[in-house]
């Protein structure tokens, strides 16, 4: 045994397989394992079991004096399959993005491209002037340009004595 393991006791332990121990949580009962196909684990397998899955659009959002510019690469996308829709403060932008040919899993090298619908919700940092919302799609990036709406000045007001 060299003189570091020596030293340090490195070298001299066993190593053995961590000891797995299973917890019962206080609220299992021997009912709850009788009754393991309930209502509510059927709905949440049922859920769980749905093959939904949406992909969330990468952005840019930046700020010029008058407007907000929110800026997303969605190439494959039909300006017809985009939906744009603001409530209250929050911009939602979601799409579908179709493959127009069928090809088996088999013969994939690579499979890095999302297909199937899209979104992705946002806060606006400042009021916006709805109607006034413009939104084009030029080479595969979708750009919204919200313009802000003029903030009025903070007025200060004296409180008198009366």
């Amino acid at each position: 045994m060299s003189i570091f393991k020596k030293i340090t006791g490195l070298g001299s332990h066993k190593v053995t397989e961590p000891e797995v121990v299973e917890e019962v949580l206080p609220e299992e009962t021997e009912e709850t394992e009788e009754g393991a196909g309930s209502a509510d684990e059927e709905e949440e397998g049922d859920w769980l079991d749905k093959e939904y899955e949406e992909g969330q659009l990468s952005i840019d959002v930046y700020q010029t004096p008058d407007n907000l510019v929110v800026k997303s690469t969605i190439a494959g996308v039909k300006p017809e399959d985009i939906d744009i829709s603001i409530n209250n403060d929050m911009l939602t932008i979601r799409g579908r993005r179709e493959m127009e040919e069928k090809i088996s899993d088999s013969h994939y090298l690579y499979r890095e491209c999302y297909w199937g619908s899209f979104s992705r919700s946002i806060i606006l940092p400042t009021e916006i002037k709805p109607e006034k919302i413009e939104a084009f799609l030029e080479n595969g990036v979708l750009t919204i340009v919200l313009p802000k709406a003029k903030i009025s000045k903070q007025i200060s007001i004296k409180v008198r004595e009366k």
